[in-house]
């Protein structure tokens, strides 16, 4: 009690009303103070290398101010009402950022989806009905499903595979270092590498030489054959297998990892083989951590875009919801379909990403 009121503050009403005058000047002047400095560099004359480092310097060290004078604010206000506040202080800003890139462009995309092409004439939900009776849009909704069903299983499958084989034996860290290696590699990147062995000059692509000199036949055009579609799909699909196997082998490592030596050797000591402890042990023990990795590479697969852009820009029938997207918005100047198509494209992955959430929130994942 003693130390409740030692940290009140104290004082008579004129020390209450400076108090509150302070708490509330002098966030504000601070605010101006910072809001001034980005008017006077951005309307700035100087060399801009100068001014991109002040500003840089203005910027980071406004952050760390506004979080000193949002701290020493807290202070001046009493236990009870410090308690209140603090959390939407320090939280505060960071979800305001959030509302203003996400939540307002979301918004606004919407809205626009409500138009028609040109954003003049208000067209209701037809944008949205023709989203559903799109041909184009039939193909990319059925290959985003190839890419759930064999790019996102496959990857899941590989690294829970590979974290397991493995698990403590004399190679592992090589043999975890190669299956990580591609992730630092961009998703531009690596479809330019594979661009390269799926080429159909037999002297560039990698994938053409092996095959013309096993068969004699002549070189295959793998991501534009339309006698294989929609199979052809399947080679863009192995990129992010590449890609994305070592993701998910290092957090199922971890998990493994973290399975206590005694319950696996009690299991064997059972009478267990290695395959019932896999399915019985090891799988029970690190089913958070498949539901997080498992949500997150499907996100990941609705959401492709980059590879299927760099490799085929979405033709020969290898389009996906993305692609679309920026097909009818940027190509085609096609405003209302195309915010339509990346609404359409969040609602698919609000539910996974509300689900892997809800997953982390219960401590269930990890």
């Amino acid at each position: 009690m003693q130390q409740s009121q030692a940290n009140r503050p104290s004082g008579g009403p004129a020390t209450t009303l400076i108090r509150m005058i302070s708490a509330i000047g002098v966030p504000l002047l601070t605010i101006g103070l910072l809001y001034w400095g980005f008017i006077f560099l951005r309307d700035s004359s100087g060399p801009k290398e100068i001014t991109a480092l002040i500003a840089i310097v203005w910027g980071v060290g406004g952050v760390a101010l506004l979080y000193l004078v949002a701290n020493w604010t807290v202070e001046q206000l009493s236990d009870t009402w410090r308690t209140r506040i603090q959390p939407f202080i320090f939280v505060g800003p960071a979800v305001s950022i959030l509302l203003w890139y996400l939540a307002l462009p979301t918004a606004r995309t919407f809205w626009v989806s409500l138009f028609d092409r040109t954003s003049v004439d208000f067209v209701g939900l037809s944008n949205y009905i023709a989203v559903f009776t799109n041909r184009n849009m039939f193909t990319a909704f059925r290959n985003n499903i190839l890419w759930i069903i064999f790019g996102a299983t496959a990857s899941i499958l590989f690294g829970l595979l590979i974290a397991v084989l493995a698990d403590r034996s004399s190679f592992e860290r090589v043999a975890k270092s190669l299956i990580f290696m591609p992730m630092a590699i961009s998703m531009v990147g690596a479809g330019v590498i594979w661009n390269m062995i799926y080429d159909v000059n037999p002297n560039i692509g990698m994938l053409n030489a092996v095959y013309t000199n096993l068969t004699g036949n002549v070189p295959i055009a793998w991501k534009a054959a339309a006698q294989i579609a929609p199979w052809n799909n399947l080679f863009l699909i192995v990129v992010m297998i590449w890609l994305q196997t070592g993701y998910a082998m290092v957090l199922f490592s971890a998990a493994i990892k973290g399975i206590p030596g005694e319950i696996v050797e009690a299991g064997r000591m059972d009478g267990a083989n290695e395959i019932q402890v896999f399915f019985s042990i090891m799988i029970p023990y690190i089913t958070g951590t498949i539901i997080t990795v498992s949500t997150t590479v499907l996100i990941f697969s609705l959401k492709i875009f980059d590879v299927v852009q760099v490799m085929t820009g979405g033709q020969f029938g290898t389009q996906v919801i993305a692609t679309q997207f920026y097909r009818e918005y940027f190509t085609n100047q096609n405003a209302g379909f195309g915010s339509a198509i990346a609404i359409v494209l969040l609602i698919t992955v609000i539910p996974v990403m509300v689900y892997n959430l809800r997953q982390l929130g219960e401590g269930e994942a990890f």
